[in-house]
């Protein structure tokens, strides 16, 4: 760390006593808490046993970073914020700032952690650090509309020499190294630890490194992981360790921590300021030279009033103004036209939802993101099977969520937009899900139903649905033996199905034809009555099918005997007597 404050003195951020002091102060309240054991690392740093580095899996492969520190006044101090990690540093001229669409990004990612790792409590200015430590906020802010990098951030390839051997993870994709991996993107990421801790920030579908608001929300899931609490002290050296397992490379984020903490505020994107010195003592990430230590760096700021870089006086820097990021100007969430929203099981809807952002006069909001969340009893999913969608707004402030599939549970629910980022009032909107219906059903045989009494019906009864001519699968039905065509009681005599048990059942429920439209009920059995009886088929829409059964005795088809011929039998008693 001497080495570091050295060059952050001959940068001419302090050079009397007083400054001196401080800088003193600062390195003494940075020292780590001395926890557990420890083995010495390349460069003096130190790794507690057990941490991810000491099995090679830290979040950039202890890869260089950037070693220059802090100012040493504050133009936005916050009495209301006491700090606990750190030492009270602040904002400079330069260092003040972060690019607009980086700092959106931090915020996104820390609103995203609070609701789904509440417990992790992950401040957005944890991010920010390291974010400024990695890469000098992306480069000063050098990405697209989209939060993508303009060109990819790399680490020097890992190849052991002066650094750690990490042969390449990902067959170039990520690092364009085939032979060793490098640190990727604004967070610096190594691409065998993206490829578990990646994530989707921006709602594209893609999960980049070199997307800054990708990088943001990977970054924070990865600090957040171990169930660690990053408002202990305990739990933020542990996550910050986790990310480079360096006690100089700690120290150097809980300065700029606690430095915006202090406060901060936006700058258009790309005229953010570039650090000068790296670990290593090499040239920027990924980047030019960085320039002399005699040459401080003073980025173009067109749209932020001239502040002087080095105040004349002891007397209290001039305060910028915060320059408002798109999502702070966002009053209110107002539907853009949604139809209504309606479809049958397991079909898609054919409408999609329709939110716009505004703000207090009313004007759409552009470059803020919209989350999309299906809420309530139901099987419905965005398109690729997710219940959440995340959508950035377009330059009318419109955000369109991907289309809706409707799952087999039938009703209504909710799909409720919230604004990432800040705490609105949220829009719910109602959808429906219909069953599928049927207005025809037919038999697939003509052949007779007949039993005998106390038999078992040769053939079961099939049928196929149809709705306005076409196959109707899946769809709900009903059998009932009724008592008569006009009277569709269940009966309580002649033929009937059976449960499981085998016990005598006369109604079926929960009936539904296949992907063909097609259902054969189970076998059907008389009793010991005969006659004529009825088999009621139903289906939601209204298709109705009525089958005839009949139970009689069998015929006898043998040819009968015949009757003697009536004749005059010999009675011995009457008959004569032969003569003697």
């Amino acid at each position: 760390m001497t080495a570091h404050f050295g060059k952050r003195l001959r940068k001419g951020a302090a050079t009397t006593a007083v400054a001196a002091a401080a800088v003193a102060a600062l390195s003494a309240s940075q020292a780590p808490a001395a926890t557990g054991d420890h083995r010495t690392l390349p460069a003096g740093r130190t790794v507690p046993e057990g941490s991810d580095a000491s099995t090679g899996r830290s979040a950039t492969g202890d890869s260089p970073y950037y070693t220059d520190l802090p100012p040493l006044s504050s133009p936005l101090p916050s009495p209301s914020q006491s700090p606990s990690i750190g030492t009270p540093v602040s904002v400079g001229a330069a260092e003040a700032g972060i690019p607009a669409t980086v700092l959106d990004a931090y915020k996104k990612a820390e609103a995203e952690l609070a609701d789904s790792k509440p417990g992790c409590n992950l401040p957005w200015q944890l991010l920010a650090a390291i974010g400024k430590v990695e890469s000098g906020q992306a480069r000063g802010g050098q990405v697209d509309a989209n939060g993508t990098t303009t060109s990819k951030i790399l680490g020097p390839a890992l190849d052991g020499n002066g650094f750690a051997l990490i042969r390449d993870t990902d067959n170039g994709k990520y690092d364009g190294n085939s032979e060793y991996d490098q640190a990727v993107g604004p967070m610096q990421f190594i691409p065998s630890t993206w490829a578990w801790a990646g994530r989707d920030g921006n709602g594209d579908g893609v999960k980049d490194p070199n997307n800054v608001y990708d990088a943001a929300l990977a970054a924070g899931h990865y600090l957040c992981r171990n169930n660690w609490n990053l408002s202990t002290d305990a739990g933020l050296r542990s996550a910050i360790l986790s990310y480079n397992n360096s006690t100089d490379y700690l120290n150097t984020v809980l300065s700029w921590l606690e430095f915006y903490r202090k406060g901060t505020h936006s700058v258009p994107d790309g005229t953010g300021s570039l650090p000068s010195n790296r670990s290593d003592d090499g040239s920027g990430t990924g980047s030019t030279p960085s320039e002399s230590p005699s040459t401080p760096s003073t980025p173009a700021t067109p749209s932020t009033p001239a502040k002087p870089t080095t105040p004349a006086t002891p007397s209290t820097p001039s305060t910028p103004t915060p320059t408002p990021t798109p999502t702070d100007t966002v009053a209110k969430l107002a539907d853009a036209g949604t139809a209504k929203l309606t479809a049958t099981a397991g079909d898609a809807f054919t409408k999609k939802i329709s939110t716009r952002a505004q703000d207090s006069a009313g004007k759409g909001v552009a470059k803020v993101r919209i989350r999309f969340t299906i809420v309530g009893t139901t099987d419905a999913t965005f398109a690729g099977g997710e219940q959440v969608a995340l959508v950035s707004t377009n330059a009318s402030g419109v955000a369109v969520a991907p289309a809706l599939q409707a799952g087999e549970t039938t009703g209504d629910f909710t799909v409720r937009a919230t604004l990432l980022g800040r705490v609105i009032t949220a829009l719910d909107y109602t959808a429906s899900v219909t069953p599928r219906v049927a207005d025809t059903l037919v038999r697939t045989s003509t052949t007779a139903l007949t039993c005998t009494p106390g038999g078992e019906f040769a053939d079961q009864v099939e049928v196929k649905a149809t709705n306005g001519g076409a196959v109707a699968g899946k769809v709900a039905a009903t059998a009932t033996l009724i008592k008569a065509a006009d009277d569709a009681t269940e009966n309580d005599k002649g033929p009937y199905f059976k449960d499981a048990d085998g016990k005598t059942v006369r109604t079926l429920t929960g009936l539904a034809t296949d992907a063909d439209g097609l259902l054969k009920l189970p076998k059907l059995y008389a009793d010991d009555t005969t006659g004529t009886f009825l088999l009621r088929i139903t289906t939601t829409g209204g298709a109705t099918l009525t089958v005839e059964l009949t139970v009689a005795a069998a015929t006898d088809t043998s040819s009968p005997s015949p009757s003697p011929s009536p004749s005059t039998s010999a009675d011995p008693s009457t008959s004569a007597s032969p003569s003697a």
